[in-house]
Formats: C-alpha cells, sequence, structure tokens
C-alpha cells in the first residue's frame, strides 16, 4: 500500500513550460517561454538574447493589467506582481506545474460573498482593506478567488520567492523580488488572523488573543523553544528528505481482513485481543506481533440484549472504553446522530458476550449527559479492579464510578431492579463558556481536555475545578486530543491541521515540569503544526478532515512514543514524533510563522478511513521497533508494520 512520491514539491520550472489557458482544461503545446530565475516585469529588452514573446512590452503589461480591472497606475510597476502556476496531474507520472498566467496581479479585499458570480463586477471595484465589514479576501487574476483561512493551506518557500495553495486546485504565486514575497506573505498572517479571530492584527490584539505568556504562538521567533531542543530522545533522526513521501518500503501490510459489518470505531486492547465495534456488533480480533487478524466471538446486538433492552441508546455505539483487564467494555451511543451526546452506556461483559448492566448518568438527581469517556489513565484498562472512568460533556468534567456511594460493587445482573445510576465520584459543572470537546488522561492520571474555541487546558490529577494550564487556541476547534505518557507532549486535532504542544517549562528552582502540575509562566515554547501539503490536501478532498490523531501507544515509565498518526478521507498520515521535535530539520527551513511539519508518510486505502492506531508497544519486536498500524474502514482492517527506517 502506499504510492509514488508526491509532485507538490516540483520546482517551478522556467523553461520549456506550458500555459494553462484556463481552469477547465491544460493545452498541451510548448510556447518556447523561456526567462531566467532573476526576472522582473520591466526587464529591458537587452538584458538577454532569449527575450519572451509575452509580455514583450511595458505597454503590453498596462494592457493586460488593465484588462483585469485591477487598479493599478499606467506608469508605475506593479508592486503586486507574480506569476500564477496551476498543479496539474495529480500524484500521477505526469504530474507537473504548468503556467496558468505569466504576469498577474493579486489583491487582498474585503467581501460578504466569497463565491458570488453575480457580484464579480462590484468586488473588483474593492481597494485593500476599502471594504469595513466582511471577510478577507485573496484575488489573484482572473483565475483565484478565496477567502484567507487556514483551509487555503498556505505552504510558503522562502528561497525560492514562492508561496503554494489551494484554491479548487492547486496553485502557486511565484514573486519578482525578497520584498514582494515578504508583503505578501506579511498581509497574507495578518487578514488570516482577523478572519480568524475578529480583531484586526496589531500587537494589542495579538495580546488580547494569545495572553502575555504566550508571545511564541503570535511570534515563534520570540519564543523560548529550548524544551523542543532538549527533549531526551535516543532515537536515530529521520532521513534527511523533507519531501512528503508515500513509499511502500517503509511501510508493509501484513493483514488485510473482510470485517462483518460497517466498521464505526477500534477498540485496540493490550493483552491478547482487539475488537472491531460495527453497525450489528462487536468483532473479537487476535493481536500479533505483526498486527491483527482472526475471527473471534462476535456479539450481535439485534440478536441479545443490547437495543431491545434499552431506550437510552437505539444506535450504533461510537465509542468503545475497555475496562478492567480488558474484559469488560463501556458502550456509548448517541442520542441521535446529529450529536455526540448521551443519557447513559451500557456495559458488556466480553467474556460472556453479554450486556451485564445498563447505565445512567446522573448528578442531583437529574440526568445529565456526556459528550465522551475515557479512561482514569493510559494503563487504567490494564487494571482488573478498575471501577472509576471519565466523563466530559460540553461545560462538565467528571469521574463516574461504578459502585454505590458505600464502595460496595453494584448488583449488575438483576433485571427486576431500575436502571442503575452512576456514582458522580469527582469533577465539576461549569456555569458556561467552556465548550469541551475531547479530552484524553496521562499516565499518572493527568487530564487534558480541548474546547471548540482551541484552548487546550491541563488538569492535574487532584483538581478538575481549575486548569493548571490553558493554552490559546489558534482559532481551529479541537476535535480530538492526545498527550503522551509522560505528559510532556500534547497532539490536538483541527479539521485542516494538528497542533503539538510541549507541556515543559522550568520552574524558579531549576526544576523541569510540565504544565499538568505548575503555572508554567511566560517560558512556553511555541507549537509546532502537522500538515499536509497543498497537492495532498486537495487530494484529500475538500470535505474530508483529520481526524482522532494519536501517538504511538506506550503505557511505560521511560519509553517514548515514537509516531504520530491522523486520518483524513482515504489517508492515513503518519509522522515520525522525533523528526517533528528536531527545530533543525530541513522541513522547517524557509518558512514563516509556527514551524509547519509537512514531513510524512501516507497509506492510501480504497475506502474512506474510519480510524488509524497503533497498537501497544509490546507488540513491538526488535528488528521492527514501532509497534504495528491498524487501520480500519467500514468493512475491512488492515495492519501495518513501521521499519527502523521511517
Amino acid at each position: 500500500m502506499g504510492g509514488s512520491h508526491s509532485r507538490e514539491d516540483l520546482e517551478l520550472s522556467d523553461s520549456d513550460e506550458e500555459e494553462y489557458e484556463t481552469e477547465q482544461e491544460v493545452e498541451e503545446e510548448e510556447d518556447n517561454y523561456e526567462d531566467s530565475r532573476d526576472e522582473t516585469p520591466d526587464r529591458s529588452a537587452s538584458s538577454s538574447k532569449h527575450r519572451p514573446k509575452t509580455p514583450s512590452s511595458l505597454e503590453e503589461v498596462e494592457a493586460k493589467l488593465r484588462a483585469m480591472k485591477l487598479k493599478y497606475p499606467s506608469t508605475a510597476q506593479n508592486i503586486n506582481a507574480v506569476k500564477l502556476y496551476i498543479h496539474v496531474g495529480g500524484n500521477t507520472a505526469k504530474a507537473k506545474w504548468v503556467t496558468s498566467e505569466k504576469l498577474t496581479s493579486y489583491v487582498f479585499f474585503k467581501y460578504s460573498k466569497i463565491n458570488s458570480q453575480d457580484d464579480e463586477e462590484e468586488d473588483d471595484d474593492d481597494e485593500e482593506g476599502e471594504n469595513e465589514e466582511g471577510w478577507w479576501v485573496l484575488k489573484v487574476g482572473s483565475k483565484v478567488r478565496v477567502k484567507v483561512s487556514m483551509e487555503v493551506q498556505l505552504k510558503t518557500f522562502k528561497n525560492q520567492l514562492r508561496v503554494d495553495f489551494v484554491a479548487q486546485g492547486v496553485w502557486a504565486m511565484k514573486f519578482f523580488s525578497q520584498e514582494d514575497y515578504k508583503r505578501f506573505v506579511d498581509k497574507f498572517q495578518d487578514c488570516l488572523f482577523e478572519n480568524t479571530h475578529g480583531y484586526e492584527s496589531t500587537e494589542v490584539n495579538k495580546m488580547k488573543v494569545y495572553g502575555k505568556d504566550f508571545i511564541g504562538w503570535a511570534k515563534p521567533e520570540a519564543a523560548d523553544d529550548s524544551m523542543w531542543e532538549d527533549a531526551d530522545d535516543s532515537f536515530l533522526k529521520s532521513p534527511q528528505s523533507a519531501t512528503p513521501v508515500r513509499a511502500s518500503q517503509d511501510l508493509r501490510e501484513e493483514f488485510e481482513e473482510a470485517a462483518n459489518g460497517g466498521i464505526q470505531s477500534l477498540a485496540l486492547g493490550a493483552l491478547d485481543n482487539s475488537f472491531l465495534v460495527g453497525d450489528s456488533g462487536i468483532q473479537v480480533v487476535k493481536n500479533f506481533s505483526n498486527g491483527i487478524h482472526g475471527k473471534g466471538v462476535f456479539v450481535n446486538f439485534n440478536g441479545g440484549n443490547y437495543r431491545n433492552s434499552s431506550n437510552m441508546m437505539n444506535s450504533t455505539p461510537k465509542k468503545a472504553l475497555l475496562m478492567k483487564a480488558e474484559t469488560n467494555m463501556l458502550l456509548m451511543s448517541p442520542v441521535s446522530e446529529a450529536k455526540p451526546h448521551t443519557n447513559g452506556l451500557h456495559q458488556l461483559d466480553i467474556e460472556t458476550g453479554k450486556i451485564v448492566t445498563e447505565w445512567r448518568f446522573e448528578k442531583d438527581g437529574t440526568d445529565i449527559t456526556m459528550r465522551d469517556i475515557t479512561n482514569d489513565s493510559k494503563g487504567a484498562q490494564l487494571d482488573p479492579s478498575g471501577s472509576t472512568f471519565l466523563g466530559l460533556d460540553n461545560n462538565r468534567l467528571c469521574r463516574w464510578d461504578m459502585r454505590d456511594r458505600n464502595g460496595i460493587v453494584q448488583n449488575l445482573v438483576n433485571d427486576s431492579i431500575s436502571t442503575p445510576v452512576l456514582n458522580w465520584a469527582q469533577g465539576h459543572q461549569f456555569s458556561r463558556g467552556t465548550n469541551f470537546q475531547c479530552f484524553a488522561t496521562t499516565g499518572d492520571g493527568s487530564i487534558v481536555v480541548g474546547s471548540l474555541d482551541g484552548k487546550i487546558r491541563l488538569y492535574s490529577i487532584n483538581s478538575m475545578r481549575q486548569a493548571k494550564t490553558a493554552f490559546p487556541g489558534l482559532g481551529s476547534p479541537i476535535t480530538h486530543v492526545d498527550v503522551t505518557f509522560d505528559g510532556k507532549w500534547i497532539l490536538g486535532t483541527t479539521d485542516t491541521y494538528l497542533i503539538v504542544i510541549c507541556a515543559l517549562y522550568t520552574d524558579k528552582d531549576g526544576k523541569t515540569k510540565t504544565g499538568f502540575n505548575g503555572r508554567m509562566g511566560n517560558r512556553i515554547a511555541a507549537p509546532r503544526l502537522l500538515k499536509l501539503n497543498p497537492l495532498d490536501s486537495h487530494l484529500a478532498g475538500i470535505d474530508n478532515k483529520f481526524h482522532n490523531a494519536q501517538f504511538s501507544w506506550v503505557t511505560e515509565n521511560g519509553k517514548q512514543e515514537r509516531h504520530l498518526v491522523a486520518t483524513v478521507g482515504k489517508f492515513s498520515v503518519i509522522w515520525n514524533f522525533q523528526q517533528v521535535k528536531d527545530g533543525s530539520h530541513e522541513c522547517y527551513l524557509n518558512q514563516e510563522g509556527l514551524k509547519s511539519c509537512y514531513c510524512y508518510k501516507i497509506v492510501l486505502k480504497d475506502d474512506s478511513i474510519v480510524d488509524s492506531r497503533f497498537m501497544h508497544d509490546k507488540y513491538a519486536v526488535s528488528d521492527v521497533p514501532e509497534a504495528p498500524l491498524v487501520i480500519a474502514t467500514p468493512m475491512k482492517v488492515s495492519s501495518f508494520s513501521i521499519s527502523s527506517k521511517q
């Protein structure tokens, strides 16, 4: 599985080019248009014996600009002049950049209707910033008009005076001077900030959004990145190439098996078995050092007492949580497909294949809802006596206990009693405004919570009332969050990028701590972003978003997670964690703003991927130091080994 090298980073060759005349087709004829890499729009005819056929004079340049209805003086050089390319051929061997417009201009303007064809003439008359209402929009010549946002997936190449981006296709703009390039990037970042946060991009407003302790979010160059560089890792550095790779030599498919029904989620076990939760039931599969396979017991939802026993949950479980040394599973189903919330859950005894009880969420005599549940800690599912787990709702964070208030395990099999009520053992109900979306736990039970506004909060094991640290958001909702076993690194998922945060800091006594244990102060490292390059983002599809990014899985002190994996559409995307932390890696060179890592591997499947997760670290073998990667589509589950040559 896998594919060829990504063609997104092909050089923008200025010789033997083809011009892309319309957005519908590419003309295959050579136009013999040649220029040198240092060509500028007003180069005189005497500067080269290879005079370009077009534009042949400044008058032609002026006529071309007038035809595009852009407001520039006819006697002055166009300061927003660029050369526009479009990428054709996708990820095939014929992929290439072709010229869309040999000389054109860009403009940023505010407008409230991004894609309205009826208002084309009206918005052409807008000067930069003239409109006070609406969104900032980037327009390039007659071919590109797009709202400035993270969805544009702007990727900068400072050394090439070039930016690539997505706007109903994959485009590249090449600038004619360092000044032109910097002017565009700075303006784009200012427009992005205003579109995202609703404030003009000023120092005062950036301080208002991020806070004085998080200056690195606004000015990465001013942040203290020493914690990234000092990270203790014994792993070998990754290959030196910064090109995103879709190579099969380091990713080997070990197994692929058909599932019994439409898979909805994975519940990987650290012991003998793992579980595929589907539309009709739960498939038990065996764990091996090279993946999961083999069909075992199948628990049929319709043939037992799952749906028939409950009015609370009558849809397929979206969350399965292993407990009690993986002999029990909590099944959580949303009340409706539109919302993830539920007012109860079922407890499945895996050894008998039967639902042993139906739990109800209640606080102070009132039924309440939960949107997510998770284990007390990274390794809690291995505890045979575990009776507690964590719950999350929009404004609630709590611990539920399956024992009664006197510490006695409740009767789980007596059908004559009413639905058992979970005991709210610990937690806090916030008045408003938190908009919690997702959470995860460290090895010691500290909690990280992601929110709708992009904030990521860290709670210690001692209190759920007040976060020890609250990292500001970058404007995108956090839809999933994970944390390393030691609590040093946090991974947040948004629709268009992943964010990796270093939770380490040095206290006033010189001791290294994490933000779960104390106030981090102002010596906080800037986060790093993990992104798809514009081409892969385009190929993934505009409606496909990142989801469920995870670290590889360890449950032992002293071991470090080696990889990160996320799913988007038919792609399972894998990053080498050491490479992400290595600030000197080529991937980070010639970038602007927050460091963004584009060095990844992709596994491409034939169907949309439900989930991608690494098996427990115990299933890693000596010659393949990473545990197998399990990828589930609705109808199939596959296992991949990752060699040490990642």
